[in-house]
């Protein structure tokens, strides 16, 4: 697993299947609620003779990491969770995926939170068969309907009285102007404005704006963090549009904005997104980066046709034996985000295993079952440490063997695989 990426739908479309293998291999995609909201909505997209909406969908479903991915929780979720005070910060410094629905239990003095696939992991694997509900046609429908009703030209009036001499001319001025407004002095009124522009109820509004007098009123960027970066990303994108900056007239700009929502949770953020070029970089921590998609595509073409090379006997082993780490040559752009992103000694570590290792991971592999099967749940109110020593996280999901041209784990490692031996020889449960 590589740098931790997030992704927008425009990368994934524009990959074939043996691409995305690569692409899937190689980073730790965060998969944010929106790709799965704005794929599903595909379903009710025009689309040129000789494809159907459900062609799409199932193409994109298919390319979608499935095997080196985790999927962040919605947004809203996080920010509810820290505007009430409940246990836990949001980390927002280092980029990892923030993922819910885990049970801890207890074993032999380890401990393990067990994740399940969630529904949209699920869906996509029905969506590869062009298996679809009735709800989530229904859902594509009337996401649709909701993008056609948006219009920005209420905001465009509202946001033009944030300027206080005259417009911004350019976006750093913007970005300017938002600290500006976070910082104002009167910060229980900024306070209740992010909370109205996000659309809580007046109830909860009520609840935090008390819990924040009672802490003694501090500075909303210590109060609430995200919170703060959520409603920073939202006053740019009005004030943008206010000051000329950004078209009011496309509605998928306010989906597009979205995704920045999820930018703390990565190392990179690669899109092909006009908007998102031009405005991720102000939300850019100094250990992040932005790639643009056309440049993700480049790399894994490169990296494709150099794989290509290797001799049948090699690439039978699978990708996660000749592929362990990119290759130690700079020219890749894969290889320059691991030396960015990664732990330096990476490069010390053999690109292509010498032979299969099949009985270290079937140890593992049996750890893992046991604590699954036979391990006792640990109380809500006992605090467990992701780091805490003898702490596993097991995320169980059913995987593609084989994606695209080369298979992904070798032949003994599948044949070794009771799953394999008594199913789908093409999906394996991990």
């Amino acid at each position: 697993m590589g740098p931790i990426l997030i992704f927008d739908k425009s990368v994934l479309q524009s990959l074939n299947v043996d691409e995305a293998n690569l692409f899937d291999h190689f980073y730790l995609t965060n998969i944010t609620p929106l790709f799965f909201i704005e794929t599903l909505a595909d379903l009710e997209k025009e689309v040129r003779i000789g494809r159907t909406p459900e062609d799409i969908v199932g193409n994109l479903a298919l390319k979608t990491p499935d095997m080196h991915s985790k999927q962040n929780i919605h947004h809203r979720t996080l920010l509810e969770g820290e505007l009430a005070g409940l246990p836990g910060s949001i980390d927002m410094s280092y980029g990892r995926p923030h993922i819910g629905g885990g049970r801890t239990v207890e074993l032999a003095g380890k401990t393990g939170t067990i994740f399940q696939p969630s529904p949209e992991e699920e869906a996509m694997l029905r969506w590869q068969n062009h298996d679809f509900l009735q709800l989530e046609r229904q859902r594509a429908k009337k996401w649709r309907e909701s993008l056609s009703n948006i219009n920005f030209e209420d905001q465009y009036q509202f946001f033009q009285s944030f300027f206080p001499i005259s417009k911004p001319k350019t976006l750093p001025d913007v970005k300017r102007l938002v600290d500006f407004h976070i910082d104002e002095p009167d910060q229980e009124k900024l306070l209740v404005f992010g909370l109205t522009l996000i659309g809580t109820s007046q109830e909860f509004l009520r609840d935090v704006v008390v819990r924040w007098r009672n802490v003694g009123k501090p500075p909303i960027r210590l109060f609430a963090p995200y919170f703060t970066y959520v409603l920073s990303v939202d006053l740019f994108f009005y004030i943008a549009i206010a000051a000329d900056l950004i078209s009011r007239g496309r509605a998928s700009h306010k989906i597009d904005i979205a995704y920045l929502y999820y930018l703390p949770f990565c190392m990179v953020f690669t899109s092909n997104d006009n908007l998102h070029a031009k405005i991720a970089p102000f939300f850019l921590r100094n250990n992040q980066t932005f790639i643009l998609g056309t440049e993700i595509k480049e790399d894994l073409v490169k990296l494709d046709a150099y794989y290509s090379t290797f001799s049948p006997e090699i690439l039978e082993r699978g990708i996660m034996s000749f592929a362990r780490r990119p290759p130690h040559d700079n020219s890749f752009l894969i290889t320059r985000l691991w030396n960015k992103h990664m732990n330096k000694d990476w490069k010390d570590e053999e690109n292509v295993a010498s032979k299969p290792v099949v009985g270290a991971a079937d140890k593992i592999m049996k750890m893992m079952r046991d604590l699954k099967d036979n391990g006792v749940p640990v109380p809500d109110s006992t605090v467990i440490s992701s780091d805490q020593e003898g702490h596993s996280m097991i995320i169980e999901r059913k995987v593609l063997a084989k994606k695209g041209k080369w298979p992904r784990f070798p032949k003994e490692m599948l044949d070794a695989h009771e799953e394999t031996r008594r199913g789908d020889l093409n999906q394996v449960d991990f």
